[in-house]
């Protein structure tokens, strides 16, 4: 019998791998920036503000943070021997780590914050593989409840986009900005289901200049920080003097980075299992040194932890773009930003309301992706289903009340204000009572 040759032939490259015409490649980069960018800008800016620092502190914060960002988003998709997922993987910093920050500069000062961010680097590549051993303990109940509370407690941040941060239109906007970001997420839908697939892959990215367009005439469009920003600025690591190591704040930089791999973790896996590739350990353990090297890297360049973002997983899920080059690129972009100011503050006048459109539909489907990952769970046996029950009730306290552990002392509430912290760690626990402790003898019994 003939054997055909051409049944075994190697298939082209995995969709992860492709690399997309120039022409193609830079307005896909151009949809991971801009949606990405207010959680870069805005965890400095916050911290900044806190601890009432001048404007020009500020701006060198967030170019550091922008630098480090971008470094650490092209070691996540391109890889250097054992670091990196080489998958569409955007990195940036954290919120998780904001009040931490917020309070550790309030007590020994900046400096503090940026050693105990190395030292919560040099953890992360250190445990990495221990994580990488423990990944059985991590089936599709925890880390699809995980994922499913990374994506609706950012929920409430896409709301304070539109509303103004505080609810009631703070920024004048009030039912225009309500209109804008309908008409900004409609576009999106309008995109996703007229256009033909080659421009539906671009529906973020047109929702976003649609709706910056449509701000102009409602007077929600304020570009005047671009013409003030500097036209050409070099981050300065020298600007708060060299890293301090102080032990409290120390400690409680590692609890935020625990914190901090829980995220990644489920990041790293929903994202693999979307482009079917790199949902294993060997890949979960080069993405999180990846992301230790990152934290290493930005405490010395005076910004904060870096994390896999979230963001991302939502807009690979709608794109349906995997190619990690496309990501690169826009790791590339935020090193420019970092240098360019002029350019920051373009990308930062897109309207609250518009960004906080684009970015309901993206943590909708981070969201929605953990729940489909849930799925797969069997749920119709009762431990299963109260672990995914207690996960998600407890994990949703902070984003529904978020004052409601204030009594507790702060090393507590530095873990349980987090509520993907707490979903991660009752989902872990819960499924490690019910399906591990004690298996041996209920089998023999």
């Amino acid at each position: 019998m003939a054997v055909d040759t051409h049944a075994t032939a190697p298939a082209g490259p995995h969709p992860v791998d492709v690399r997309p015409p120039l022409h193609r490649m830079v307005p896909l980069s151009l949809q991971h920036l801009l949606v990405a960018y207010s959680g870069m800008a805005t965890m400095p800016l916050l911290v900044g503000v806190a601890l009432e620092l001048p404007e020009d502190r500020i701006r060198l914060l967030i170019s550091a943070n922008l630098l480090v960002s971008g470094v650490a988003t092209l070691l996540q998709t391109l890889g250097f021997k054992w670091f990196g997922a080489r998958l569409p993987i955007v990195m940036g910093s954290t919120f998780t780590a904001i009040t931490p920050a917020v309070l550790i500069g309030q007590q020994h000062g900046l400096a503090a914050v940026f050693g105990a961010t190395i030292v919560a680097g040099l953890l992360t590549v250190a445990v990495a593989p221990w994580f990488g051993r423990l990944l059985h303990l991590f089936p599709p109940l925890v880390t699809g409840t995980v994922i499913a509370v990374i994506g609706f407690s950012l929920v409430p941040s896409a709301a304070g986009l539109i509303t103004g941060h505080g609810g009631h239109g703070e920024d004048g906007s009030g039912a225009r900005g309500l209109a804008l970001a309908a008409v900004t997420v409609l576009l999106v839908v309008l995109v996703e289901r007229l256009a033909p697939p080659a421009v539906a892959r671009f529906s973020v990215l047109l929702a976003l200049a649609a709706g910056t367009l449509l701000a102009v005439p409602l007077g929600l469009f304020d570009g005047a920080e671009v013409g003030a920003a500097p036209a050409v600025s070099a981050p300065d690591p020298t600007a708060f003097g060299a890293p301090v190591f102080v032990v409290p704040a120390i400690v409680a930089m590692l609890v935020v980075q625990l914190v901090n791999m829980v995220e990644s973790v489920g990041d790293t896996l929903a994202v693999g299992q979307i482009v079917g590739r790199g949902d294993d350990a060997p890949t979960v353990v080069r993405a999180l040194r990846a992301d230790g090297a990152a934290t290493v890297v930005s405490g010395g360049f005076s910004s904060f932890p870096i994390v896999t973002f979230g963001q991302s997983v939502g807009l690979v899920s709608v794109t349906s773009v995997m190619s990690r080059h496309v990501v690169a690129l826009s790791g590339g972009l935020m090193v420019l930003l970092a240098f360019v100011p002029a350019l920051g503050a373009a990308v930062a006048a897109v309207p609250g309301p518009v960004l906080g459109g684009v970015s309901l539909v993206m943590f909708g489907t981070v969201g929605a992706v953990g729940l489909r990952i849930l799925a797969r769970a069997d749920l119709s046996d009762g431990r299963n289903l109260l672990t995914a029950a207690l996960a998600v009730g407890l994990g949703m306290i902070p984003v529904g009340a978020p004052e409601f552990y204030a009594p507790l002392p702060t090393y507590l509430r530095t873990v349980l204000d987090s509520g993907i912290a707490v979903t991660g760690l009752v989902a872990f626990t819960l499924n490690l009572l019910f399906h591990h402790v004690g298996r041996r003898h209920r089998e023999d019994f």
